[in-house]
């Protein structure tokens, strides 16, 4: 008979938290927004004080800088005072912030959800006593209209294998966006043709301007170019969005020196992820030098289109963002935190069903090899397999952490070893889950469901945070070596 895997449920809950919240922009359409523009110009100098002054009162303490944030988004319209015939020059600063402010809204990040967290090392491992490790948690926030963003919280573990959060920073900050990347003409060519692979006119036009490195502003005059050479299709509108949606989602962000990790939040930035940021999973990668890279996959939403996208830090103040490429483009990539072979190694589930394995030379551009590694086989992941996160490398094998899908689409938590060499050959799986939603933890946003996005080793404990039906999360231990040794000797 099977004897199960002992978990030991932590009383320690994430949950949304509706007083965090981000300064957005809020866009009307031009042609309100002119109409504010004037209402507000028409007020006299003192009336513009009065009221940029209440703005001040009731929000200054809310928001870190929000008169900078006033001012960028000032900037944002300040296009349309064309139409008013009004020279920027001639406004005075406190009009142009309290426009600014008119197109300023608050954004509760966190306000639906606080879910699929992931766990990593922590880059800074001082002043800890024996025992203990610092960690960094992510999360999935959702918001009003299910918009998704990356949060952090930041603790340590100590020998008792229990979390202890640090103080949650209260004024959230967004990035500065840099979008200062170079694109190469045929790296960039092969992904548009990927995903528009019956071509138009305008795909022939479009490699005929490009020059062989373009960046982001010389695409968009391109496109124009195109635009104004051939005539209106859907077809070749639809290849030319998708050119510029593609090079919009590869940028640079920098968070200042000045914000606790708990105030920095990643909000969709491109147009390829104006939707959500999917399900973050962090790993902790070592380089062949020794060297640590952060790396995140996460999935990109658009409201129409998924993009799998890589997220990479040293740091966690400056990010870089980038397309993933090739054969992968589904939901639930996760990168192995080290080369095996020589090359990068994926886990990925191509076809929504199946776990696979994949291996490249390039971190970001996945067109080799790709292996079947895993298929439903027990009754609890008949629908689907999947993982929770970058595979853990034991002296037994690497551990996976899988997510699988039953009877009543209940989402379950299970565990499998792969080869360490090969990976792509799996040498013992649980025939029965390890975690399965209790009473508590099946009522939420979407029912009966259990999720995690990466999990750590501390005290020879898997550590392994995990969301309750999409809403909240928490976490919970499993003893290392009673787990490998159900996985690779299941009867009993």
């Amino acid at each position: 008979m099977y004897k199960p895997v002992q978990v030991n449920r932590k009383d320690i809950y994430f949950k949304p938290d509706t007083k965090r919240v981000l300064a957005r922009f809020f866009s009307l359409g031009d042609e309100r927004s002119v109409k504010v523009i004037h209402r507000v110009l028409k007020l006299s100098d003192e009336k513009q004080k009065e009221v940029f002054g209440q703005v001040l009162r009731s929000y200054s303490q809310r928001h870190r800088s929000i008169v900078k944030v006033f001012e960028r988004n000032f900037d944002r319209v300040r296009h349309l005072l064309e139409r008013l015939d009004m020279p920027t020059d001639k406004i005075s600063m406190t009009a142009k912030l309290l426009i600014g402010s008119y197109f300023t809204m608050e954004y509760s990040i966190e306000s639906a959800a606080l879910f699929n967290p992931s766990i990593v090392e922590h880059p800074d491992q001082s002043e800890l006593f024996k025992g203990e490790k610092r960690v960094i948690i992510s999360f999935r926030a959702t918001g009003e209209g299910h918009v998704s963003s990356i949060v952090f919280r930041s603790g340590f573990i100590d020998v008792e294998n229990n979390i202890h959060l640090d103080v949650m920073g209260t004024l959230l900050d967004k990035p500065i966006n840099i979008k200062n990347h170079r694109y190469n003409k045929s790296s960039f060519i092969s992904k548009l043709v990927e995903m528009h692979p019956n071509g138009a006119l305008a795909m022939d036009k479009l490699i005929q301007h490009l020059t062989e490195t373009f960046t982001y502003e010389e695409l968009k005059r391109y496109v124009e170019e195109v635009r104004a050479e051939i005539e209106y299709s859907a077809d070749n509108d639809g290849i030319l969005k998708q050119a510029i949606w593609l090079a919009s989602s590869h940028y640079e962000m920098t968070f200042s020196l000045d914000t606790a990790i708990s105030e920095r939040v990643i909000f969709p930035i491109s147009d390829t992820e104006k939707r959500g940021i999917e399900d973050a999973r962090f790993v902790r990668f070592i380089t062949p030098k020794g060297e640590v890279i952060y790396y995140a996959t996460y999935t990109a939403y658009d409201g129409f289109s998924i993009l799998p996208k890589l997220l990479t830090t040293k740091d966690f103040y400056h990010f870089t963002v980038k397309p993933i490429h090739g054969e992968i483009a589904n939901k639930g990539a996760a990168i192995f935190p080290r080369k095996i072979n020589g090359k990068y190694a994926m886990l990925c589930r191509i076809d929504g069903e199946n776990n696979y394995i994949a291996y490249s030379d390039y971190i970001n551009i996945w067109n080799e090899a790709i292996h079947l590694v895993q298929e439903p086989e027990s009754p609890y992941e008949f629908i689907q397999i999947g993982n929770c996160g970058s595979p853990i490398e034991t002296t037994a094998g690497w551990l996976i952490i899988t997510h699988a899908v039953g009877p009543m689409r209940e989402y379950v938590i299970g565990a499998s070893l792969l080869d360490l060499e090969n990976p792509h050959i799996e040498i013992g799986r649980l025939s029965l889950p390890i975690l399965t939603p209790n009473d508590m933890e099946r009522e939420g946003y979407v029912p009966n469901v259990v999720y995690s996005c990466g999990a750590i080793v501390h005290n020879d404990q898997l550590i392994m945070p995990y969301a309750m039906s999409d809403y909240a999360s928490t976490y919970a231990t499993i003893n290392l070596n009673d787990l490998i040794q159900a996985i690779l000797q299941p009867e009993v």
